[in-house]
């Protein structure tokens, strides 16, 4: 059994879906209270066709569009998935304007430049959102991108990351953006200060958890560019 946030004690933790998409083979997640069915579906990055059809046949009540932030791989099918369920779609306060500017969010690079429809949801450090039946506490993790948001689900030991922390690695800080100092700051301040068990989901690769990277990422224990 696993102790999370609020001294509860869950015998089994949810897996959220996983569907990997587009070329960068970005993780897009649907996060899902299994009592109620309310769901949210984080960083729709292409392939909406697919997403949608996914949120049908798992029978689900979509809530809602989570940005961790604003890259093309994390927004291509924003406006598909928003008009299909008539959803909000929230992101991090300041994240916004990549949504707006593809030289911002990277489109322009690949010569396709995407302009997605304004986010009704502006999200801020430290507040607690909810979505149906879904509550999450925002975590500004900015670095990779201006305004980063992680969604951290305190009572099922869940935390989405975006592209902040991967498993053994950090997201990229060569972009028009990024900071890299900030974010390692970002990552030791409001991701290594969750518990140890909490799993962490990101926006590319395989799952993770907080005292894995803790203790084995090299970015993060000593290694030449920590």
């Amino acid at each position: 059994m696993i102790a999370c946030a609020g001294a509860c004690i869950l015998d089994e933790m949810p897996t959220p879906t996983l569907l990997t998409v587009g070329p960068f083979q970005e993780n897009c997640y649907l996060h899902a209270d299994p009592e109620t069915s309310d769901a949210v579906v984080i960083d729709p990055g292409e392939e909406a066709a697919r997403i949608i059809d996914a949120v049908h046949d798992s029978e689900l009540n979509p809530r809602a569009i989570l940005l961790t932030h604003g890259h093309v791989d994390h927004i291509g099918a924003v406006d598909t998935v928003r008009t299909e369920f008539s959803i909000p779609v929230a992101i991090g306060a300041g994240e916004e304007v990549l949504l707006a500017d593809p030289t911002q969010n990277l489109s322009a690079l690949s010569g396709q430049p995407l302009i997605v429809e304004p986010a009704d949801q502006f999200l801020h450090h430290g507040e607690t959102v909810s979505f149906g039946s879904l509550s999450f506490e925002i975590r500004s993790v900015p670095g990779h991108s201006p305004a980063s948001v992680a969604f951290y689900d305190p009572a099922r030991g869940i935390c989405f990351v975006g592209d902040a922390l991967f498993r053994g690695s950090i997201g990229r800080t060569d972009f028009p953006g990024c900071n890299h100092e900030l974010l390692l700051r970002s990552i030791r301040e409001q991701l290594l200060t969750l518990p140890d068990e909490t799993r962490c989901f990101p926006g590319h690769g395989p799952e993770t958890t907080v005292g894995y990277e803790r203790a084995t990422n090299p970015f993060l224990n000593g290694g030449i560019l920590a």
